[in-house]
């Protein structure tokens, strides 16, 4: 088994009387994009927090590359880049300048430091922007520089949180690519609200809702916790849905227009066999008949009403 590069163990923390997250636990052993997926307040940036030595647990262990965060966090943080959801970024600085900052502020070797801004900013993009303040840089842009102070020391382990928010379509599918390439080199942590980036940019996922873990798995397995419970139909001879309806198992059939009717059944299986049968008895001419796979949508309503 591969050495954990990011290892959590019965994470637990609490503001007040009230707790954020409880009883977290999850290991990373390889590279690649892992989900952090929850509605807002579910505790994700807690957790982020947590594991980036921002704040401290209240309880529960926390190890980078086998060290611990709680008792030896700047050999810790020595392995970690972090994204927070609004980038720590110093506008009156130039991107140059900036980078430099963040270079020294993690002890970086004096001799190292010019050609680490060079790479990354070459990297992520910004190379031509380096004399430039980054307040007069666009969103897309200063979230690039945003993501090159994560990296500029080359951390093991990177964690974005809601790295995409705000920004237009093009910028989102710029940062998406950025993201990927970051990944090849080092585990990288997502966290979103935003079903459509897990879909778009993970392999693995947990889902959090209330501060409990209640889905860890592929993406495949989660898009596969619920069950699908409707067939999509094409008939050429458009029966009526009151004449689906009779058939035993259909719950209910709504018709889409021209030949295709959504049809929710108890059983799939059973379903499926007589929608044919009925089709040859009354010459409805089936000509095609699809499983409906959820939506990630309905997926997540549905586990965040399973557990807490």
């Amino acid at each position: 088994m591969s050495a954990s590069i990011v290892k959590v163990e019965n994470l637990s923390h609490r503001y007040s009387v009230q707790w954020a997250i409880k009883d977290i636990n999850f290991e990373l052993t390889r590279n690649g994009i892992y989900g952090l997926l929850g509605s807002n307040g579910a505790g994700k940036s807690t957790i982020m927090n947590i594991i980036c030595g921002v704040i401290k647990q209240t309880q529960g262990e926390v190890y980078i590359q086998g060290v611990s965060l709680r008792n030896e966090p700047v050999k810790a943080k020595r392995h970690i880049g972090f994204l927070p959801q609004q980038p720590p970024l110093q506008t009156d600085l130039t991107v140059e300048e900036y980078l430099r900052h963040c270079a020294n502020i993690r002890l970086m070797k004096p001799t190292a430091v010019k050609p680490a801004i060079d790479e990354v900013m070459s990297k992520v993009g910004i190379s031509h922007f380096s004399k430039r303040l980054i307040r007069n840089l666009s969103g897309g842009y200063q979230q690039r520089v945003g993501i090159a102070q994560a990296i500029i020391h080359k951390p093991d382990f990177v964690v974005l949180d809601e790295p995409t928010n705000g920004l237009d379509p093009n910028q989102i599918l710029e940062v998406r690519n950025l993201i990927r390439e970051i990944a090849e080199e080092r585990t990288v942590v997502l966290s979103t609200h935003i079903l459509q980036e897990v879909q778009a940019l993970c392999d693995n996922i947990w889902m959090i809702n209330e501060g409990n873990v209640v889905f860890s798995g592929t993406l495949d397995e989660f898009d596969n916790q619920i069950m699908p419970n409707t067939l999509v139909v094409s008939l050429m001879a458009t029966p009526s849905p009151d004449a689906l309806k009779a058939i035993p198992g259909v719950i209910n059939a709504d018709h889409l227009g021209g030949t295709r009717f959504r049809i929710q059944f108890s059983d799939a299986t059973e379903v499926t066999e007589r929608i044919v049968a009925a089709s040859v008895t009354n010459n409805w001419r089936l000509m095609e008949i699809n499983l409906e796979k959820n939506s990630l949508d309905t997926i997540f309503a549905e586990l965040s009403k399973k557990r807490k």
